[in-house]
């Protein structure tokens, strides 16, 4: 059996192939415009390191390519270029994994195993101003391994089990600020993630709204095609797409603000404690302090 690092915990697999996530960091299967996120064929890993960082590798695998492509030209500062990375998995050998994101330090013929340095954080071209450094993952088909759409389907490992109650209102204080985003603990104690409800049951959030439109959500069990999604009490989508223990919804035209300015939210699923991401609609237009109480309003 392979085994990782023991900083690195596995959380989602497909086709046998286990992808790790640092401890202490953070990882998304929807959050993100792209095709392979909707799709839930693809899972970003957020390490928790800032741009320039190492970044461990994320699997069990064998580098058998590395690819530089160029990236769309941005606003802010960021490179003009990315790297594509694919190894051969040491856990299905007939499948490899993408990832992209990261400048390489490895070199064709190299094995790694979760933890071990594959490279530097990139900070992309293909990312928005608010976009933190993670490493993009897929599971493919040697014979389809880099074009953007063919990644296979992605099931989540971590239990999602002993919700909290049900969120009544979206207030917290800040605890990291800056230009692109700040940080929000929301009130409470939560497991993992932000809770809402689909349907009957409850579930987690997963994705970037209103921004993207779409969102996921993760649960025991997938819910029933057209649920809704109820968030603080206020329907916010409805589900549209069903995978093996989450499902994708689509956001309804709803508004967040904070002191009556409209705001973007991101949510993740977190190995420690979650937080929200509070996006402004350019950089430096919102600016909230540290340790400052905040409420966000729906509608």
């Amino acid at each position: 059996m392979l085994m990782p690092n023991e900083n690195m915990k596995p959380v989602a697999s497909s086709e046998g192939v286990t992808v790790y996530c640092p401890k202490n960091g953070k990882f998304s299967f929807f959050n993100s415009p792209y095709p392979a996120h909707t799709a839930c064929s693809a899972v970003d890993i957020y390490s928790g390191r800032a741009f320039g960082g190492a970044a461990p590798s994320p699997v069990h695998g064998k580098v058998v390519r590395i690819r530089k492509v160029n990236c769309p030209e941005k606003s802010f500062e960021c490179s003009s270029f990315d790297y594509v990375t694919l190894l051969q998995s040491n856990e299905n050998g007939e499948r490899q994994i993408k990832i992209l994101h990261v400048e390489p330090t490895v070199e064709v013929g190299d094995v790694v195993e979760p933890g071990d340095q594959l490279g530097f954080l990139l900070r992309s071209g293909f990312f928005d101003f608010w976009t933190e450094p993670h490493m993009h993952i897929e599971v493919r088909n040697p014979s389809d391994p880099i074009r953007a759409r063919g990644g296979l389907k992605f099931e989540r490992l971590m239990v999602i089990e002993d919700f909290e109650a049900e969120l009544e209102e979206l207030s917290g204080v800040i605890v990291e600020s800056k230009r692109e985003y700040s940080l929000l603990a929301l009130n409470g104690t939560f497991n993992h993630g932000i809770p809402v409800r689909v349907g009957e049951e409850m579930g987690l959030l997963d994705g970037g709204i209103p921004h993207y439109r779409w969102f996921g959500v993760h649960m025991s069990a997938p819910p029933s095609l057209n649920s809704a999604v109820k968030f603080c009490g206020t329907k916010i989508g409805t589900v549209k797409a069903l995978y093996s223990n989450m499902c994708a919804a689509q956001f309804y035209n709803l508004t967040f603000k904070i002191n009556g300015n409209p705001v973007n939210l991101g949510f993740y699923l977190h190995l420690s404690k979650p937080l929200v991401k509070i996006i402004p609609n350019s950089i430096g237009e919102l600016k909230l302090e540290k340790f400052e109480e905040v409420a966000i309003t729906i509608s």
